[in-house]
């Protein structure tokens, strides 16, 4: 496994990490109006600005089946919290999983075991139980010659995953050298569904399952792929969303249950929701006065439309909430 060191690592996590989901033709129950800005509200403070590391980064927000939030800490360092849970009744957190080694970027749960997957940038996917017990090594591998950095996660129904490879999100930036696999369920066959991309980065199925959204953290625009009925080939594929946010870098997806995109932002504290045809609908945005430089991922709870953003920025790592456009869906909750 290629080692980073603690500056390789900072300069790693601020190129990217993790995303959300969108609303359609009418605003869900009340969420906000088409192209309005809303306002992200802070909900609890999961971590501190790490003294060996130089920052927090929270990231890949997850509903567990015992109704808890899980979000990880790509920058926590050996023997921190690399994995928390919120008990989003009393905003209790408590660590989950931790060890001396690797950079959580992602987490979600399985449809097909209910396990905890998740992605380690220094090459890896790994599994747990929901209590962090029985870490097991899902993926591990140079594949195809190349040393993976998996960045974030999504499921088919059946349990099969599928992963972007964030080659690129170091220097040089300018080569599009990433990839997304797919890796079945029993983590025997993996297969390059694209490669020659701009650091992929986050990741979310349409609500039908047979369309894929993929983000590109260099390349801030966010490509769709239509898959074949075995999701293990893609049919077609395109360009289909060019983000202009300026300093800042698209991160993580999710959709909801209209397929309205929700795309986290790195560098800035903002996520951006799009409808199917690629417009910009609502923009939720951290107060001005919070000390907030991204927001990067979000979790709509599955049938409502409570929402959870993480946030991190000088000031630690946060959860949000906001009121999403339409429900949430699998595709709404982790990567």
């Amino acid at each position: 496994m290629r080692r980073l060191t603690v500056a390789a690592l900072a300069a790693l996590t601020l190129a990217g990490a993790t995303g959300c989901a969108a609303a359609a033709d009418g605003a869900g129950a009340g969420g906000p109006s088409h192209r309005e800005t809303a306002e992200l509200e802070r909900q609890v403070q999961v971590s501190s600005v790490h003294e060996a590391t130089g920052m927090t980064l929270v990231e890949g927000p997850v509903i567990g089946p015992d109704g808890d939030l899980y979000v990880v800490d790509v920058t926590a360092p050996p023997g921190a919290a690399k994995v928390m849970r919120v008990d989003l009744e009393s905003t209790e957190v408590s660590t989950v999983y931790t060890d001396d080694t690797r950079a959580i970027t992602s987490a979600q749960f399985s449809p097909h075991d209910g396990r905890l997957y998740l992605t380690d940038f220094l090459g890896s996917i790994i599994s747990t139980t929901a209590d962090g017990e029985d870490p097991r090594t899902f993926f591990d591998a140079e594949f195809e010659g190349v040393r993976m950095a998996p960045d974030d996660i999504a499921f088919d129904e059946e349990g099969h995953l599928y992963v972007t490879d964030s080659q690129g999100a170091q220097d040089p930036y300018w080569e599009a050298s990433g990839r997304l696999l797919r890796i079945d369920r029993d983590g025997e066959t993996a297969t390059v569904l694209a490669s020659d991309l701009p650091a992929p980065n986050g990741l979310a199925f349409t609500p039908e399952s047979d369309g894929l959204w993929v983000s590109q953290n260099t390349g801030n625009r966010i490509d769709f792929l239509r898959l074949d009925a075995e999701g293990t080939v893609v049919a077609t594929a395109h360009p289909a969303v060019f983000a202009s946010v300026g300093e800042a870098q698209i991160d993580s997806l999710a959709t909801d249950a209209d397929g309205n995109l929700y795309v986290g932002l790195h560098h800035r504290a903002a996520v951006l929701v799009y409808d199917t045809h690629g417009e910009l609908l609502t923009t939720f945005e951290a107060p001005a006065g919070d000390d907030a430089t991204s927001a990067t991922n979000v979790a709509i709870v599955p049938g409502e439309t409570t929402g959870y953003a993480t946030v991190s920025g000088p000031g630690g790592g946060f959860v949000y909430t906001f009121e999403a456009l339409a429900d949430g869906i699998r595709s709404s909750n982790g990567g």
